[in-house]
């Protein structure tokens, strides 16, 4: 199955003009919103999210647990790779074709899923570049870093869920969707990516409790370690709760930075994953502190090694 991951996923909030202020100082760009009814809220690709009022009658059906996450948009190559989706899930489920042309279903554990060919724009953006002894990345003259560098999501990466029956969430997306299992916490779930997209996620599956259902967090890339740093540092200026990082994943190599939401999930700032294609041999492990996380920092109001002036002084 050629699905490339996110192109969208769809909320239905109880605080819509909560999650404009979270969202737009996150860095994503407004489009076609109102405080009653929401909007979309777009990355530099094109993907991003759909906010929507908890009562919006155009939303698909919530979860039993109430979680604000409502559908899934998954992206695919072309029409070809439409229809291969389509005929397989129509062997065993409904797959409803919209007037749009894209297609609605459940997965095995109930979460909405539409599928249609993506809208992502590609990117002709640097990466972030490094000097090092034997390599330097920047040419001379070139800086690293400046205040007001831009510090833009550039595309969706991934959402975790909390999933009840980890086996047969995985078997859906393995097996029916042809999602490739890159690495695995032992008693916590797998990392996937899809057939069309080398990233080594789209998707995490966390084992919980089925009152727990939903989304944990969602990801977007930004362009390196010192946009995200940056990006972290204006959120927590501008009042939002850090709740896990600064720091960098072993699995999938990525910076990371979660800030708590109005959307109810966690909301990350991600640069640097790594990439892998069919011949990466999945690694296992149990979940735990060492295995999450290379190294984890914690932002500190602090300019330099001294300190700094007191007040007053």
């Amino acid at each position: 199955m050629q699905i490339i991951g996110p192109d969208s996923l769809v909320f239905g909030v109880d605080d819509v003009p909560a999650c404009h202020e979270f969202l737009t100082a996150y860095g994503l760009d407004a489009h076609d919103y109102t405080p009653e009814k929401g909007g979309h809220f777009l990355s530099l690709d094109g993907t991003g999210l759909e906010i929507r009022r908890r009562d919006d009658p155009s939303l698909p059906p919530a979860l039993k647990t109430g979680n604000m996450l409502r559908m899934q948009v998954l992206g695919v190559v072309d029409e070809a790779a439409l229809e291969a989706v389509a005929a397989e899930l129509g062997k065993d489920r409904q797959v409803l074709r919209l007037a749009d042309g894209s297609l609605r279903t459940q997965d095995d554990q109930g979460f909405e899923l539409s599928f249609r060919v993506t809208t992502r724009r590609q990117l002709d953006l640097p990466a972030e570049k490094v000097n090092a002894p034997g390599d330097f990345g920047r040419k001379p003259n070139q800086i690293g870093v400046w205040q007001e560098m831009p510090t833009k999501p550039r595309t969706l990466s991934h959402v975790v869920l909390f999933v009840p029956d980890i086996e047969p969430a995985l078997a859906f997306y393995r097996d029916r969707l042809g999602f490739r299992v890159t690495d695995t916490f032992i008693g916590t779930g797998p990392f996937l990516r899809p057939q069309a997209n080398p990233d080594h996620h789209t998707h995490f599956f966390i084992r919980t409790p089925p009152y727990m259902q939903g989304c944990e967090h969602l990801a977007f890339h930004m362009g390196g370690p010192t946009e995200l740093m940056l990006a972290g540092g204006k959120m927590i200026k501008a009042g939002f709760e850090s709740f896990w990082g600064p720091g960098r994943h072993k699995f999938g190599s990525n910076w990371f930075w979660y800030f708590k939401s109005p959307l109810g999930c966690n909301v990350e700032f991600d640069a640097d994953m790594d990439t892998h294609d069919d011949d990466w041999v999945p690694r296992e492990t149990p979940m735990g502190a060492e295995a999450a996380q290379a190294f984890l920092f914690q932002h500190r109001d602090k300019w330099a090694p001294s300190g700094g002036p007191k007040p007053g002084h």
